[in-house]
């Protein structure tokens, strides 16, 4: 009787209902998330300045403007991730989206600068549930498409830098900088708006064991796709037998190469929660593919936000070791136009991420891309000419672009269900402390006139970044995403 009503899985149907109409409509609510937050990332170079010259503020008070900021996103990204695995996705980007767009728009209004401190903190801790939105959107794409689809959604963020650019050109120089702290909170607010449309990951309810409410939605994306359903009956991934189910490549392979068989293993791992969830992180099977994540996610933010900082640094007289007076009269004077120029220079890497990651693998598009970027810094070790300069950063920039790209990718895909948005999040805080260090060590060094010293600490981290990447235990370009570790053992056992 059994052999008579086969099982499908999630990835089943999705792969059976193909990217349609209604992934389309998650893109667009994922992807003004993403672009939410890259305009809160981009304003704080022009809220800084602004601020500092209006209130007459230190150095040092001005840039811990940005350093709360990375505060925030720190604790946020951790605590979101652990509310989405415990209690649904939808609840996770519900909360940021208010406390974001809350104390986007309220900060705004600030007083004086100790309110101000405490408003960007709190949008800081917000946007730390950026990686819930992208965990949210990976799990209903079907997994032959999941790599483009992922760098499409990834260039969400480089529309929202060239729109908060675009937006401080216009804004700045006539309504000041209150008006662009108000109408970057805006796309926060739409994602609230629209809140009330928007679907829980079928995955995720399967986890949970609400099938029939997983099934709902599946038969939805089935008529919003024009699309139908595998015969038989909707099962959880760790349901299902692996001998009868199972097809493995060498693209399957999994977290851990021994088998588990306990079934209270499975109940454990579809109802983990705070402190546990991070001890399952760190737990043997987890271990290795966490810690190298997050070498890579520091790697990437060090770099990335580096990378932007001294594209600048170099070429504003810091080769020529200006003196301090240069400095603040060019802070005071920042350049809309360029600002908005140099933010296309991501697209290139979107395009490049697009082109290999599906092709080439996620473990092969990030190594290549760390070790070409270290060749494009490595005659930067000496003084060169403004142009040349100017085109082995441009070089580089394109390449970290890429890495931070697929990164973003391949994380969500190598947990299961049951910690992956914490797994991510966990790692996206660990990428912030690299960009909070960045600043401090890396451009003070140019600052101390010392640029050879800087760019080899630069290429000592993208490298062993690189190295990092080549030690993940395996690849997952075109792999199912698995619910549980012990779903995963079963298929280990017979690879």
């Amino acid at each position: 009787m059994g052999d008579e009503s086969p099982n499908y899985t999630v990835d089943d149907a999705l792969v059976a209902m193909g990217f349609g109409n209604f992934q389309i409509l998650v893109l667009a609510y994922a992807g003004m998330g993403w672009i939410s937050e890259a305009m809160e990332m981009m304003l704080l170079s022009f809220v800084g300045p602004a601020v500092q010259s209006a209130w007459g503020l230190s150095s040092h008070e001005e840039s811990l403007i940005t350093s709360v900021v990375f505060a925030g996103m720190l604790v946020g990204a951790y605590s979101w991730g652990i509310v989405s695995d415990s209690h649904g996705r939808r609840k996770g980007f519900l909360i940021t989206a208010v406390v974001t767009s809350a104390a986007g728009f309220l900060s705004a209004f600030a007083p004086n600068y100790i309110s101000l401190i405490i408003l960007r903190c709190l949008v800081g801790l917000g946007l730390g549930g950026g990686p819930v939105l992208s965990s949210w959107f990976l799990e209903f794409i079907p997994a032959p498409n999941r790599g483009t689809w992922m760098v499409i959604f990834s260039g969400f963020w480089t529309v929202g830098t060239i729109l908060e650019a675009s937006l401080a050109w216009c804004v700045m120089p006539t309504l000041g900088w209150r008006w662009l702290l108000a109408l970057s909170a805006l796309p926060s607010l739409l994602l609230l708006i629209f809140y009330r449309v928007t679907p829980e990951s079928p995955r995720y309810l399967c986890l949970k064991g609400r099938t029939t409410e997983a099934l709902s939605v599946l038969e939805k994306i089935a008529r919003m796709n024009r699309a139908e359903l595998p015969p038989g009956i909707l099962v959880s991934d760790h349901q299902v037998g692996v001998p009868e189910n199972s097809n493995p490549s060498e693209d399957t392979k999994l977290l851990s190469p021994e088998a588990d068989s306990g079934p209270s293993h499975k109940d454990i791992d579809s109802n983990v929660g705070g402190i546990s969830s991070l001890f399952m992180l760190l737990s043997p099977k987890l271990l290795r593919s966490t810690l190298l994540l997050w070498m890579v996610f520091f790697g990437n933010a060090f770099s990335y936000y580096g990378l932007v900082l001294l594209t600048s640094e170099l070429n504003n007289g810091q080769n020529k070791c200006g003196v301090a007076e240069l400095q603040s009269e060019k802070t005071q004077d920042i350049n809309y136009k360029d600002v908005f120029i140099t933010s296309f220079a991501e697209f290139p890497g979107l395009l490049l991420s697009a082109a290999t990651v599906d092709i080439l693998g996620r473990k092969l598009s990030m190594s290549a891309m760390f070790f070409l970027c270290c060749i494009f810094l490595l005659p930067l070790v000496f003084h060169q000419p403004q142009g040349l300069t100017t085109a082995l950063l441009f070089g580089a920039r394109i390449c970290i672009t890429v890495t931070f790209t697929v990164v973003y990718i391949y994380a969500p895909e190598i947990y299961p269900t049951s910690v992956r948005t914490t797994g991510v999040g966990v790692a996206s805080s660990v990428g912030r402390i690299g960009g909070m260090l960045c600043p401090l060590v890396a451009v003070g060094l140019v600052h101390g006139c010392h640029q050879a010293a800087a760019v080899i600490l630069f290429e000592i981290v993208i490298f062993i970044s690189g190295i990092c990447v080549i030690l993940f235990p395996f690849e997952t370009k075109g792999r199912e995403l698995k619910d549980t570790l012990s779903s995963s053992d079963q298929v280990n056992s017979i690879l």
